[in-house]
């Protein structure tokens, strides 16, 4: 029986059972990293939430059907103050920046998009939606530059269903006199020395450059279509940035909706309080994977059903490196396995991640207990949700990390206890164990060999 996959969709606050456009081409857009820095640890919750739901649909729908673009926001206000506070190029801060974004969240076990536009790679193609909204009287022309008229599209708000009071309120968009609305937002602005500009758009003269919102809506159009499957990101987008893309995109190509299914992922929280610089507890992906292996962080994550705000603790991850510590040793080479039908329906169910987790515990539980299958579907489980990407001994060896420990008199010691309990001489495979505890060593045996860790 063929899983139905239900998602919860933003827009109509309900779970809908997944229907895409066509099997074939399975479409899905979630909104990137501005690259001026490194990215926090709150800013990989949306990675890793949604390359489970990329792993998902391709195991339903054939690797080779779904189409999963993550774009870069490589022109910003944010990205000109930082590269005159460094006093490089913006070019090369982009660059770099975003080498390091690809660095981090592949070590967190996440699969490259099937592409990864940049916002620079598609000024022409935002230039073409400007030019259209403003024929249609969707958008004006102000004093060099281009703004939505808001009250023009009569249903405006429907994904965040905001009072209009509280929409003028949180827009966060510059007051300005030569505005016909309070909430009309920019789609070009004239540049100001020093930054990037383009020639513009609606008969400009000016050079200028490109809003945060028509990005998006462009560069979903240019690489998925008018209307695609899937649009997420981080529930912090809702209002203003999806609500001006539907905004731009609906009314660019006069469609009913931008995207079939809206999803958003919860906030993260540090230690029970918001994450700040000022509080301290401000993380980012590198600082902890300098602590922390990337499959601890994206279990920790994973831990949480995705729309549910998430509290991320030392004691979490310490929990999550031991639970994975477990499983490595008990399936980390197993081979041959089904992906669990449990673990496909809880992932069904709206991603329900902790639900899956549960599934694999008992699956554990089987396999520690003789049953081969279980420990070889767990393995299969596991690789579905981006886990397992190093072998037992790999794994193992990560707990050396930092210790006194001379791994090749542990590996000599380990070979020579072997050798004692072939030759039934468990006196001496005991004295060895002893040795090596004394070191701070922990043996794992298996059917297929003794592994090793450091004690934490």
């Amino acid at each position: 029986m063929a899983l139905e996959l239900k998602l919860y969709d933003t827009l109509t606050r309900e779970k809908r059972v997944f229907v895409p456009l066509d099997r074939n081409n399975v479409r899905m857009y979630v909104c990137g990293p501005t690259v001026y820095d490194f990215a926090h640890i709150g800013n990989a919750r949306p990675v890793i939430v949604f390359d489970v739901l990329f792993r998902l649909l391709r195991h339903i729908y054939g690797e080779a059907h779904v189409k999963y673009v993550r774009n870069i926001t490589d022109v910003d206000d944010k990205i000109n103050a930082r590269a005159a506070e460094r006093g490089v190029s913006i070019r090369d801060l982009t660059e770099q920046t975003y080498q390091n974004f690809k660095d981090d969240v592949g070590a967190l076990g996440c699969l490259p998009p099937t592409v990864e536009p940049r916002a620079t790679e598609h000024i022409e193609q935002m230039k073409v939606l400007i030019d259209r909204l403003v024929a249609s009287g969707h958008a004006y022309v102000a004093e060099d530059n281009v703004l939505f008229n808001v009250p023009s599209m009569v249903d405006y708000g429907r994904l965040s269903k905001r009072p209009m009071d509280e929409m003028i309120a949180g827009a966060r968009v510059e007051v300005a006199p030569y505005k016909k609305d309070a909430q009309d937002f920019v789609l070009w602005k004239p540049s100001k020395p020093g930054e990037p500009s383009w020639a513009s758009p609606a008969g400009i003269k000016t050079p200028g450059r490109p809003g945060w919102h028509i990005e998006c809506s462009a560069m979903a159009w240019k690489h998925l279509g008018e209307t695609f499957d899937i649009h997420g990101g981080g529930i912090d987008l809702v209002f203003p940035h999806h609500e001006n893309e539907i905004a731009q995109s609906r009314c660019s190509f006069n469609t009913d909706v931008m995207a079939n299914y809206w999803l958003h992922n919860g906030f993260l929280q540090v230690e029970g309080e918001k994450m700040s610089k000022s509080l301290g507890n401000f993380f980012t992906i590198h600082d902890l994977l300098a602590d922390w292996p990337g499959e601890v962080l994206r279990f920790n994550m994973l831990r949480t059903q995705y729309r549910q705000p998430i509290d991320w603790t030392v004691k979490g991850l310490e929990e999550s490196w031991k639970t994975l510590d477990d499983w490595y040793w008990i399936a980390g080479d197993a081979t041959g396995g089904a992906v669990s039908g449990q673990v496909m329906d809880a992932l069904g169910d709206d991603l329900n991640t902790p639900q899956a987790i549960t599934v694999l515990h008992g699956l554990r539980n089987r396999a520690q207990g003789g049953d081969d299958k279980a420990r070889a579907d767990l393995a299969a489980s596991l690789r579905l949700l981006g886990f397992l990407n190093e072998t037992a001994a790999q794994w193992a060896a990560r707990r050396q990390t930092g210790a006194d420990v001379d791994a090749a008199k542990v590996q000599g010691l380990i070979d020579a206890r072997t050798a004692a309990r072939k030759a039934k001489d468990f006196k001496e495979s005991d004295r060895i164990r002893d040795e090596l505890a004394a070191m701070g060593v922990v043996l794992k045996d298996s059917k297929d060999g003794t592994t090793w860790e450091i004690a934490r």
